[in-house]
């Protein structure tokens, strides 16, 4: 006996529609015609897939513009907003924002992400606190997973390395670093792969995050990398000096990290919003080329990065909206294109988070239905869910607008 099946389930828009058995929070059978008296749950002949990824979120952080601006709009500008706004920061306050940005999340189809949440002496462990009661209470909608991170330094700042520590003592889940925040960036990789190593966790770290093509930290992330042996353990963000190399010096720099088995997360909104201020004209996008280093086998995602704060005062937390930013900034437009992008907010964050995205007889029944036939369609018109379920558990509704017609 199947607990419910779901009915005109479209799973990869060529294959026609199947049934989904589901019993246990798992799925039991998928077939073009499933005869069962359990209760059915009508797809409606929508795209079913595995739900959104968000693998680069800073919830600790968001919704706090009532309380701190960028007046310059720069980078500089949102991290010392925010740095000022910090010191007023509660694990409750963190928790009641944390909240609103994750639910918002559920209902445009998100069911997992990975948060970096700031660890220094001057906010000590609260916002880290309030993140880990979060990702206990809404674990029912969503997996998270806790990238803890110096924003304003690891060297520089006495007492964080035994803050990061502690965090990883408490269930932190991987460590993350912002070079380019320390007075010595190139001891701080090297301080964090030490600290990696300590306690074999992955590694994702804020980095080369402007349009100076003279200098970079990438270089010595790929070199530790390797020196640790952590291929296929480390991601960087932004990176938007990538935005502006030349062809032939990005295509060096896919073969350097493709040796490191380095990983690329671009964050389109807060990349277009603070970079290139110091332009009067011709102000360059500042987002780094993902789909082309993608294609040479790379693992690249797209992801929201902030929401309603200094860094980036806008967001609804859809990733079909931010895949569809990505896409109009990089002039992507064809099928393969579109799948590509879509793939960088579901199946590659997935992996990243060492989870699978497809549905799969054995597999958690944990998907979304999307008003789509297929996934490129998601990405150019940036489709919203309707229902979704983690673990055989519907988890939000959100029905189609209905035509009221006199």
């Amino acid at each position: 006996m199947f607990d419910y099946v779901v009915r005109s389930a479209c799973l990869n828009g060529e294959d026609g529609l199947v049934d989904i058995a589901v019993s246990g929070g798992m799925v039991v059978d998928i077939a073009r015609l499933i005869t069962s008296d359990a209760p059915s749950f009508d797809a409606g002949g929508n795209l079913v897939t595995g739900g959104f990824v968000e693998s680069h979120l800073h919830l600790d952080k968001a919704c706090i513009l009532d309380r701190a601006k960028n007046e310059s709009g720069t980078l500089q500008g949102a991290i010392s907003a925010v740095a000022k706004a910090k010191s007023g920061f509660t694990e409750d306050d963190v928790y009641a924002r944390g909240a609103k940005v994750i639910e918002k999340a559920i209902t445009q189809g998100t069911n997992a992400i990975r948060t970096h949440v700031e660890i220094d002496p001057g906010i000590g462990l609260a916002g880290f606190r309030a993140i880990k009661r979060l990702k206990r209470d809404y674990a029912w909608a969503m997996d998270i997973e806790i990238c803890v991170f110096p924003q304003e330094g690891l060297l520089n700042y006495p007492g964080t390395e035994e803050l990061l520590r502690e965090a990883l003592d408490s269930g932190a889940d991987l460590l993350g670093g912002c070079p380019y925040m320390d007075t010595d960036p190139v001891g701080q990789i090297k301080r964090l792969f030490e600290m990696a190593r300590d306690y074999d966790v992955d590694l994702d770290f804020h980095l080369d995050f402007d349009l100076d093509p003279t200098w970079r930290h990438l270089d010595e992330v790929a070199r530790q990398t390797i020196a640790f042996d952590w291929q296929g353990r480390v991601m960087i963000g932004h990176v938007t000096k990538l935005s502006v190399l030349p062809k032939d010096q990005l295509v060096d720099t896919t073969a350097l990290m493709q040796q490191a088995g380095i990983g690329l997360t671009v964050l389109p909104s807060t990349d277009l919003f603070l970079t290139g201020r110091d332009c009067e004209h011709s102000i360059p996008r500042g987002v780094a080329p993902a789909h082309r280093l993608a294609h040479a086998g790379v693992c690249c995602t797209i992801a929201t990065n902030n929401v309603l704060n200094p860094f980036t005062p806008f967001g609804d937390c859809s990733l079909s909206r931010m895949a569809n930013l990505y896409a109009n900034v990089s002039q992507l437009s064809t099928i393969e294109e579109l799948e590509m992008c879509f793939a960088m907010v579901t199946d590659h964050p997935a992996k990243l988070l060492g989870r699978s995205n497809a549905i799969t007889v054995g597999g958690a029944a944990t998907f979304i239905a999307l008003p789509a036939s297929n996934r490129a369609q998601v990405v150019s018109e940036i489709a919203r869910p309707i229902w979704g379920m983690k673990d055989g558990k519907v988890t939000f509704e959100y029905p189609a607008a209905r035509l009221l017609r006199p």
